[in-house]
């Protein structure tokens, strides 16, 4: 079997690709890989567990809890929260791990387990590698050391963990704000009842889309995926702007008060500026990827703000700030990391201090966004195909090569295997839009020819 964990946990189709033995299983390993690194300290170990709305997360929640129990982890369960607010919690209730499910933007039959280490940090591929090969060991017979009698895992909720996460996000909010209108688009999921809150206690007036989960509707045409209905809702209502989240809320797209898309390499742009002029962009630098727009590129160098690019994956940029101390990255699909205060993406924490950035210039999002030009930028999705052979094929170089002498120093191409689905997807920047679609689409069928 292949790897299990992609770039952001283990997904796949619940009940069939992610199983409740499955869940069981890696929680257990988690629990015995984690307890040999030393991370538990010779202490019994307490874990957070969170989920989003999914209706395939109560079953696999209740696998995860009974996994850890058993091998004599005390859990608190948090309910339905966001995957930052998990993140969060397991930080600063000095937890020795935190898991959540959740497929974050997949369609709702997905779902998925991601792992986080005492603070709240995400795993090294090293710990992860290291819980797979136990779940493989132990799935193949290998019995378990199973504690009984005091030494099995308790079980409690902590309903507490909803009021403290929103707590946090206004403490650390620069200004408030009051006088502002915004629509949400929570996309049914995780974050559903903690962003309204959130921006309320900021004092903006809220209008909420996407805020009714029944655990089958998450990502349903909402949320950061589809941003149409958000647009037409801040047209309508005469918002000032609005945020959309993913079905995790790990990510924050915007849209401006003209219904105009506001996309993560903007929002990061509009963020380095306002935290530089904060005195708290450490080392006047921001860090992103290599998907980032060549106009966020750009945009950063005349403003006098170091760009530094990582490999795709916000906990490859999350790696690159923790190493040199820097305070603000991303990605463009959103995942904005704001280090001072989340250990991952946040996309209500981003929402917010998005919307405190408005509230304090006194200028438009619209404005403040135009910092940066986005350079015409088209990618293209290619499913089914075999994505562990994008490095390896002949084929596909060769078409890439030619690709790249005609576009010259104008434009590029970028061919990314997905972490989390079977697909590769294919970018191209050029100086014309009918350029850019014309390679990205002859791109794509290489891509179906040579690795279909």
């Amino acid at each position: 079997m292949g790897r299990l964990f992609g770039t952001d946990g283990v997904r796949g189709v619940a009940n069939a690709d992610l199983t409740a033995e499955m869940a069981l299983g890696l929680s257990v390993a988690a629990a015995h890989v984690l307890a040999e690194a030393g991370t538990f300290r010779g202490h019994r170990p307490v874990a957070v567990v969170g989920r989003d709305p999914r209706a395939s997360g109560e079953f696999l929640e209740a696998a995860v809890v009974a996994g850890l129990a058993s091998a004599g982890v005390d859990v608190l369960k948090v309910g339905v929260l966001p995957t930052p607010a998990v993140a969060y919690l397991t930080g600063v209730l000095g937890a020795d791990l935190g898991v959540m499910l959740s497929a974050s933007h997949n369609a709702m039959p997905d779902n998925g387990i991601k792992f986080f280490a005492r603070g709240g940090h995400k795993l090294a591929d090293e710990l992860e590698d290291r819980i797979e090969s136990v779940y493989d060991e132990h799935r193949t017979g290998a019995p378990w050391d199973r504690p009984t009698g005091s030494g099995v895992g308790r079980v409690r909720s902590y309903d507490e963990g909803f009021d403290r996460y929103v707590a946090h996000l206004i403490a650390v909010l620069p200004n408030r704000l009051d006088g502002l209108k915004i629509v949400l688009d929570e996309a049914h999921g995780a974050a559903a009842w903690v962003s309204p809150e959130a921006f309320a206690r900021a004092g903006a007036e809220v209008v909420t889309i996407g805020a009714e989960p029944d655990g089958l509707n998450i990502n349903d045409g909402c949320g950061s995926t589809h941003l149409d209905k958000l647009k037409a809702a801040v047209i309508e209502h005469g918002a000032a702007l609005g945020i959309a989240h993913d079905g995790d809320a790990d990510r924050c797209l915007a849209v401006d008060h003209t219904g105009e898309e506001i996309d993560g390499d903007q929002i990061l742009a509009v963020l380095a500026l306002s935290m530089r002029e904060r005195g708290v962009l450490r080392s006047d630098t921001v860090v992103a990827t290599v998907m980032s727009n060549l106009g966020f590129k750009l945009a950063m160098e005349r403003e006098g703000i170091r760009l530094v690019q990582a490999a795709v994956g916000d906990r490859y940029v999350l790696e690159e700030m923790k190493e040199h101390g820097y305070a603000l990255g991303g990605e463009q699909s959103g995942h904005v990391i704001i280090l001072d205060h989340a250990t991952t993406g946040d996309g209500t924490l981003t929402g917010l201090m998005l919307a405190a950035r408005v509230v304090q210039s006194g200028r438009s999002l619209r404005e403040l966004a135009a910092v940066m030009e986005r350079l015409p930028q088209v990618l293209v999705n290619v499913p089914d195909v075999d994505r562990a052979r994008v490095g390896s094929s002949a084929e596909l170089a060769a078409a890439v090569g030619e690709a790249e002498r005609e576009l010259g120093s104008t434009g590029r191409v970028l061919l990314r295997p997905s972490g989390t689905e079977p697909l590769v997807r294919v970018m191209v920047e050029a100086a014309d839009i009918d350029q850019a679609r014309a390679v990205a689409g002859r791109l794509a069928d290489v891509v179906k020819s040579a690795l279909g």
